[in-house]
């Protein structure tokens, strides 16, 4: 703790929200015996990618509880490595990280979005074409990446290895109304009718798409690719769920509207105190990201129902998660990612399916990374050479690998590598958060470490995280989980200079050497 700074009380909870199966039974909501044993032909894969989810507001969703948690393996140390929309898909769709991508903003001016990501060849090569060379069925349904169709031949341009593609390629589908979207190759419009709800009709073509397949194609397996814009800003509910949580506030964390905010960047300590008005905005926005997420849940429960009917639940795992964490007034902050605190990196995991313990939990360091290598092994298919994440069948399988990641390298780019041009020429659908980023003085450059306890001679989990300004942050996550006391200046020399040459090991490398890197401390 540094010197100048006051001893505070620190909690003894733990830092990471463990998502717990719902006590309180959820209306609708269908209740599946115990899983079926592992699938023994390729199995059938629903991919579920919410936009901006954290745990806290994924653990209040009764009905996901129920759905998911209760049926499945919750992995409550999953983290994104980069928590940002279009940088952290990339890293699903190729298990990469993003120093390994080169994508690590949401648009093109900086390097980043969608035409970044066709112009360097990486489309050509993604848990899509993989699967669909393993024989898949393959379809998207939903948000791709950021500036998506920009720099495409057409604006109903479909990216290698989808059979059925289904993405807003204009208009405003962040609201969830008046959006376009390229239906597998004709753009079609949606207006503002309640059955033109983005949520609902991404659940009608999900659906649909499985009926088709499972009939007509019954020799088939079947992998989705489902993203939901929800609960993204601005987080609009449908008419049956608007108003339904009037009175729900963002969580009052030792953390939130920061006291003492002293031994923190200057970009956190030049913040002031959020106003009355800010905190209104922030419990309002986050009313309406609980009441918008009920969409979600009955998207979850559509595609179950539909599973079972069509008889293919048993051989069916169904992934669900989210592109980046979410903080909402911690540490001064307002509703947002982009940051290295926990509550950015950290996000919801939860798969349920053929031979998967249902209620367990998994606390092993886990990464969006690690998808794309999940699911080809599940499917039988070959993952390349430049693949840096880890399969977790594992783990779905109820055991524990003897060897796994002690410490993950995290990465951020921006909002300094943005500008106000930059943000104007983004071709729609883009992402509002950008431009309030950039507007409110985010986070500079950085490079971050989470590690283990007892992996660097400290019997504490870790939080570091280094800026391109020469400012650090170091947590003691065992003893301070909401992240109050920076420990930086009075860390140890050996304990700085290890931190240092593990993060740089892990940012000049890829694949295998990479995960070697993330098995091994410095000595």
């Amino acid at each position: 703790m540094n010197a100048h700074k006051p001893n505070r009380h620190r909690s003894k909870l733990l830092g990471i929200l463990l998502v717990a199966s719902a006590s309180v039974a959820y209306a609708g909501v269908k209740l599946d015996s115990s899983p079926a044993s592992a699938a023994t032909t390729q199995p059938n894969i629903v991919f579920i990618l919410t936009d901006d989810l954290n745990e806290d507001v994924f653990g209040k969703d009764a009905g996901l509880q129920t759905l998911l948690t209760s049926q499945g393996t919750t992995f409550n140390k999953q983290f994104v490595e980069l928590s940002l929309c279009c940088p952290s898909r990339v890293s699903t769709l190729r298990g990469q990280f993003a120093h390994n991508t080169g994508i690590y903003t949401n648009d093109a001016a900086s390097g980043g979005g969608f035409q970044s990501f066709r112009s360097k060849g990486l489309e050509n090569s993604t848990v899509a074409t993989w699967l669909q060379s393993a024989g898949y069925r393959t379809g998207f349904f939903g948000k791709y990446l950021n500036g998506y169709p920009n720099g495409a031949p057409s604006s109903t341009y479909i990216p290698p290895g989808w059979t059925r593609w289904f993405s807003p390629n204009g208009g405003s589908p962040y609201s969830e109304y008046n959006y376009d979207v390229n239906d597998n190759g004709t753009t079609v419009h949606f207006g503002g009718a309640p059955s033109d709800y983005g949520v609902d009709v991404i659940s009608r073509r999900l659906t649909t798409f499985i009926k088709n397949t499972t009939t007509n194609h019954p020799d088939k397996p079947f992998f989705t690719y489902v993203a939901p814009y929800i609960p993204h800003g601005p987080a609009t509910p449908p008419p049956r769920y608007d108003g339904i949580y009037p009175n729900a506030k963002a969580p009052r964390t030792p953390s939130f509207n920061e006291d003492d905010v002293s031994d923190k960047p200057a970009w956190i300590r030049n913040k002031p105190k959020l106003t009355a008005a800010q905190i209104n905005n922030i419990d309002t926005f986050y009313e309406k990201r609980r009441e918008s997420l009920r969409a979600v849940t009955d998207l979850v429960q559509d595609t179950i129902d539909t599973l079972r009917t069509q008889g293919v639940l048993d051989n069916t795992y169904i992934v669900f998660t989210s592109d980046n964490g979410f903080h909402q007034g911690e540490h001064r902050l307002n509703s947002g990612k982009n940051t290295a605190f926990e509550e950015d990196l950290n996000v919801p995991l939860v798969i349920r399916g053929p031979g998967v313990p249902a209620g367990a939990v998994v606390n092993a360091f886990t990464l969006n990374v690690d998808l794309a290598p999940t699911f080809a092994e599940l499917a039988g298919a070959t993952t390349p050479a430049f693949v840096d994440g880890r399969s977790l069948v594992p783990f779905l399988r109820g055991t524990t690998p003897s060897r796994w990641r002690l410490a993950f390298l995290n990465e951020h780019a921006g909002p300094s590598t943005l500008n106000t041009n930059a943000l104007n020429n983004l071709l729609e659908p883009q992402d509002p958060g950008d431009a309030q980023a950039l507007a409110s003085g985010g986070a500079p450059v950085y490079v971050g470490l989470r590690a283990k306890p007892n992996t660097l001679g400290v019997n504490a989990a870790l939080n570091y995280v280094a800026y391109r300004t020469g400012e650090h942050e170091l947590y003691n996550l065992s003893a301070d989980p909401y992240q109050l006391d920076n420990s930086y200046d009075s860390a140890s020399p050996t304990l700085r200079q290890r931190l240092e040459t593990w993060v740089t090991r892990l940012k000049n490398a890829s694949g295998q050497a990479l995960r070697d890197a993330e098995e091994t401390p410095p000595q």
